[in-house]
């Protein structure tokens, strides 16, 4: 095959904003295995409406498995936290927002700095498979599983790199994140939407409830996704969290310069 045909790996991906949206920031994360390819029609999307946007590519995606595998749940983080803090210098109001784990990052990250809001896609803060309770054992035992795949989606695959496997490591430092991301709920103080697939085979109900029961009435929106698995952000219904993200982030913009003294 020449190598001229090669796919591009993935990257991280970044727009300057322009127009009377160009000094509101939005700071998107990618999910677990995933990359930026995952959420970049959302960037686009808002990048064409004039917004600041920027999708880091986390330590150990878009690589291989063996990769991620010596990659801890702080250092995904931080690579997303040093990419938002460098948007919000840069511009006057500034989101977080994120796909899957990158949802359950955006959290974190409101927990823990001044944000403007937060919207999230099937955020994770639970998992479906109960021997997730005993993976800091497991994974000395067993290194790697198979994939969750879902069978019943129209959202195209993306070339993120050989996840082929999932490290069990890595499994359990998406626990700890997890956990930190709970902890830091009633923290937030920020209005956070949260997009929700009806059929969602990777992050279970629980969830929701648990974000419904911590942040209370900061959770103004939760709005569901008929049409889509999980990964919303490339699926059926990918248009209206285009459109609905984009209205929360200027409804909030506009907001908070009319309660600026």
């Amino acid at each position: 095959m020449p190598e001229s045909s090669l796919p591009a790996p993935p990257a991280a991906y970044s727009s300057p904003g322009h127009g009377p949206n160009a000094r509101i920031g939005v700071a998107i994360c990618h999910g677990f295995t995933g990359s930026p390819l995952s959420v970049l029609p959302w960037a686009e999307y808002l990048a064409a409406q004039g917004y600041a946007v920027t999708v880091p590519l986390l330590p150990g995606h878009g690589t291989s498995w063996r990769d991620l595998a010596g990659r801890g749940w702080r250092e995904w983080f931080t690579s997303y936290e040093a990419a938002f803090l460098e948007l919000r210098a840069r511009t006057d109001t500034c989101y977080v927002a994120g796909l899957s784990m990158g949802g359950t990052i955006a959290l974190l990250a409101a927990s823990r700095h001044a944000v403007a809001g937060v919207s999230v896609v099937n955020p994770g803060l639970t998992f479906y498979d109960r021997r997730v309770r005993v993976i800091g054992v497991l994974k000395y035992f067993q290194r790697t599983t198979i994939p969750i795949q879902e069978e019943m989606t129209t959202a195209p695959r993306t070339e993120d790199g050989d996840y082929s496997r999932t490290p069990l490591a890595a499994v359990h430092e998406l626990r700890k994140l997890f956990a930190a991301a709970t902890r830091g709920l009633p923290r937030i103080t920020a209005p956070v939407q949260v997009f929700k697939s009806r059929t969602d085979v990777v992050v279970p109900p629980t969830s929701l409830e648990l974000l419904k029961k911590w942040l209370g009435p900061r959770l103004v929106a939760v709005v569901d996704l008929d049409s889509s698995g999980h990964v919303a952000t490339l699926d059926v219904d990918a248009p209206r969290i285009f459109s609905d993200s984009s209205a929360f982030f200027d409804a909030n913009a506009r907001a908070s310069t009319l309660e600026s003294p």
